[in-house]
């Protein structure tokens, strides 16, 4: 027992590291937008956010390819094949010269970011199932968004001592020196007799599976939903805090800070899960959020941005319900296919993260003069999202009235 704490606070961190590498492509360019749109020669706010958008566009083509592979060869080849497509990507943002070859670097980076993304969850599963990898993914939730804070503040560190360029040598750094731990410290997970062999039906049977589990269909909507909104704010963060509210210097510690409640919540998941179940902590979660954003929306409507202090107030409020969500949405959706993490976790991505990069194009067009539209979009997110879990519920429900009635006319018959 006493080595089976280390170990498992080694696995948390590892996964985490593995989980963290996408959110630190996305994070630590946000400080250098603006330098890195000088250098592809563009100024305009939304081209801005493709760069963003499209490594979570890259991270939901890749899951499609990158799990079935590791339902194939295994889990680590396929995360090291990810890793060398990752490389590829930053080697084409450092030397690109217009933005078409920078928005093709950053998709190639997400691409290949998906496979250490996609296959730690498939990992995660491997191993764990229930509630318990709920709660294991809550404590990864924890690692995952209390390492990024760190992120903005790098790249701007980067940004002030070298050039933009130095930021993404950072990223191929960091990437490297990870995937370096992983391959010397964490075995296999997937033994071969339960390997499946690639094929083209392999993705045609994963979705046929997946389709058939209404739970498995509901939560993946609704992470994509929700996952769209946080998007939005992302993608929308430097316009919001550099050009609406003159925050330059200030922004990534801004951002990092309002990022603190994101791990609190997953923290605090990690000890409730398994005393209340997911599907109580889903629904609290997001009739707070939906309050929250209702209430921003009523109070602001038609007026200018509020103090920088008020608005941060409205964001932590956000963020930590949505640290309540992010394990808990992934778990549920994955809970049913186990048998099939690999491609299971890939087409799950796949959808959601396709969902959320159309959502938050979607709101971020809005999202000129004013943080009221963010809001709105917030809103609209978390209703559907509610809409939806009352609808599984209802199934749920009806099912099991089903079964019953049947049970008890087979027990008739007989």
């Amino acid at each position: 027992m006493p080595k089976q704490r280390p170990q498992q606070l080694e696995f948390i961190v590892l996964m985490a590291s593995l989980m963290c590498i996408s959110p630190m492509a996305v994070d630590t360019v946000l400080p250098a937008l603006e330098s890195m749109g000088a250098a592809v020669h563009t100024s305009q706010a939304t081209d801005y956010q493709l760069l963003i958008t499209m490594v979570i566009l890259g991270l939901g083509i890749g899951s499609l390819f990158f799990g079935p592979i590791s339902d194939s060869i295994g889990r680590k080849p396929a995360i090291f094949m990810g890793f060398f497509i990752f490389l590829i990507g930053i080697f084409i943002c450092i030397r690109a010269e217009d933005m078409t070859v920078m928005v093709l670097g950053r998709i190639l980076q997400g691409i290949g970011l998906s496979a250490p993304r996609t296959i730690a969850i498939a990992i995660i599963r491997d191993k764990h199932a229930g509630d318990y990898m709920a709660r294991t993914m809550s404590f990864i939730c924890v690692f995952l968004i209390l390492i990024p804070i760190i992120f903005p503040i790098l790249g701007k560190t980067m940004l002030d001592l070298y050039h933009w360029q130095a930021i993404f040598y950072t990223q191929m750094v960091l990437g490297i020196l990870v995937c370096l731990w992983f391959w010397k410290r964490q075995a296999e997970t997937l033994v071969p007799s339960k390997r499946i062999q690639f094929t083209r039906r392999l993705f045609v049977d994963g979705i046929k599976e997946i389709i058939g589990h209404k739970d498995t269909i509901g939560y993946t909507v609704i992470s994509g939903l929700m996952t769209g909104a946080f998007i939005a704010y992302l993608s929308t963060a430097q316009q919001i805090f550099e050009q609406q509210y003159q925050l330059k210097d200030e922004f990534p510690y801004i951002f990092s800070l309002l990022l603190i409640p994101i791990g609190s919540a997953a923290f605090l998941t990690g000890l409730l899960v398994l005393q209340y179940g997911m599907k109580k902590l889903i629904t609290i979660a997001l009739s707070t959020y939906f309050a929250v954003s209702l209430l921003y929306s009523l109070l602001f409507y038609h007026t200018q941005n509020p103090d920088v202090m008020v608005l941060s107030v409205f964001f932590m409020f956000q963020f930590f319900t949505y640290g309540l969500l992010y394990g808990n949405l992934k778990t549920m959706a994955l809970q049913p296919i186990g048998h099939i993490a690999g491609i299971g976790s890939a087409i799950i991505g796949c959808i959601s993260t396709l969902m959320s990069v159309a959502i938050s194009i979607l709101i971020g067009k809005f999202v000129i003069d004013t943080t009221w539209p963010l809001f709105i979009g917030f809103a609209i997110c978390s209703i559907l999202s509610l809409l939806i879990q009352l609808y599984l519920r209802i199934s749920a429900r009806t099912l099991r009235v089903h079964t019953i009635i049947s049970k008890k006319k087979v027990c008739k018959r007989s």
